[in-house]
């Protein structure tokens, strides 16, 4: 294992957030997983800043509809594997409160395409919310 500071990191730009074009991209990097390279997608699985009351922001109500409806919506087609699903976000239960913008969940077709085994099971690691936005985590072989 080696100390965090001695971790080499690349952050990467997002050259577009068309899903196909981004699948393609993961699965390019799939090469570099083999020479031990951690890929990761980053950004809160909904991102509706804009819609949170001031109660939700502070932890004093619970998360709105359309964040826990859409983290509920995503979690099963990650687990599914099911990228037509997931690539038709825009109909997502909880859109466009859930992404006004959507560079907090594209980068999920990136990770996803670098998956190097498709049959393999993924693994939430993190299933919260904070400030009633979803932050789920997930790791796939």
């Amino acid at each position: 294992m080696y100390p965090l500071a001695d971790v080499p990191v690349l952050q990467m730009s997002m050259p577009t957030h068309d899903p196909d074009r981004l699948l393609d991209l993961g699965c390019r990097l799939q090469g570099l997983r083999h020479e031990g390279v951690l890929i990761i997608g980053s950004g809160y699985l909904t991102h509706g800043l804009p819609h949170l009351t001031r109660e939700v922001f502070q932890g004093l109500a619970p998360a709105p509809a359309w964040s826990t409806e859409f983290d509920h919506w995503a979690a099963e087609a990650i687990e599914r594997r099911d990228i037509d699903t997931l690539a038709n976000y825009r109909r997502a239960p909880g859109m466009p409160y859930a992404h006004p913008t959507v560079e907090h969940f594209t980068p999920l077709f990136v990770t996803m395409g670098a998956t190097l085994d498709e049959s393999a099971p993924v693994h939430t690691e993190i299933d919260d919310f904070s400030m009633g936005l979803a932050k789920r985590s997930f790791q796939v072989a």
